[in-house]
């Protein structure tokens, strides 16, 4: 009987047109299409790359060329000088408002995506269609720039600090709340059905449930969500002439570049700083 089974199996194999590979046998042809597939879809992309350049007549021998040029400039211009250092006084300051700016958009953008983020969620939400309210509201305030927003609310609020505030302050909550959505969706479903069965209210289930469950989530991405800001807020502070953009701003259209560059220097020192904090409280966190 084996032997009539493997006699078939060799049949049907010959009418396939090819014969059957021992299990871990190599197999060249299968390297050989991994290969081709990968070529393809370099080439495909480099066809894109050159015909978009063509389009809007980029050329990208001559870029190349200038990278070293543009690269001397910077580092002749832009590095600080040490009258450059009496500009801290002014610049400190700034840095200041832009961080606090970009922490209370942050955090107050946290808060309330986390709530809304409970009640839209899938999981434990309270169901009806606020789950699709809410997601549509995170998406559409998600998808619009922070650029955008700026420029909107420059017609309402004018140049101030709460517009600046503002603009951070939608563009996070619309992220927040899908990253909120997803961390609390992704949750094990054991603990909230195990209160649900002792006859736990609906604040006690998040209370004793969700939150214990979501928090470093949570955090995590509140940290992230500051270091973008801060990031962020530099560019909005050149619409909003507020801030450590605004600053950058003033000095750049002066020509005084080596102050401009000293600004450059404290954000990106900020930045890095705020990063290492954010790595630290997700360790001990975590």
């Amino acid at each position: 009987m084996t032997e009539r089974v493997l006699q078939s199996a060799g049949f049907l194999s010959r009418l396939r047109g090819r014969r059957a590979a021992p299990r871990g046998a190599y197999d060249p042809s299968f390297f050989l299409r991994r290969t081709a597939a990968v070529v393809g879809m370099a080439l495909v992309f480099v066809a894109l790359g050159a015909l978009s350049g063509t389009y809007v007549g980029f050329d990208f021998m001559q870029a190349i060329l200038d990278v070293p040029g543009g690269l001397v400039w910077m580092a002749t211009q832009f590095v600080p000088s040490l009258t450059s250092l009496q500009k801290l006084d002014t610049i400190l300051p700034a840095l200041g408002s832009t961080i606090l700016a970009s922490i209370a958009s942050s955090c107050t953008a946290a808060v309330l995506a986390y709530i809304c983020a409970v009640l839209g969620s899938r999981s434990v939400g309270v169901g009806g269609p606020f789950p699709l309210i809410v997601r549509a509201v995170a998406s559409l305030f998600r998808n619009i720039p922070v650029v955008a927003w700026a420029f909107i609310l420059l017609f309402s609020f004018k140049q101030s600090e709460f517009t600046g505030f503002f603009a951070l302050f939608l563009t996070s909550f619309g992220y927040l709340t899908r990253c909120f959505l997803e961390s609390i969706d992704e949750m094990s479903a054991g603990p909230v059905e195990a209160l649900r069965a002792s006859g736990a209210t609906y604040g006690q289930i998040v209370a004793q449930a969700v939150v214990p469950m979501s928090i470093t989530s949570v955090i995590s991405w509140v940290m992230y969500m500051i270091e973008t800001n801060i990031r962020d807020a530099t560019l909005i502070g050149l619409l909003t002439g507020t801030g450590i953009g605004f600053v950058f701003d003033v000095y750049y259209k002066s020509f005084r570049y080596d102050i401009a560059g000293l600004v450059i220097l404290s954000i990106v020192l900020v930045v890095i700083a705020c990063e290492l904090t954010s790595n630290f409280v997700r360790r001990k966190v975590i």
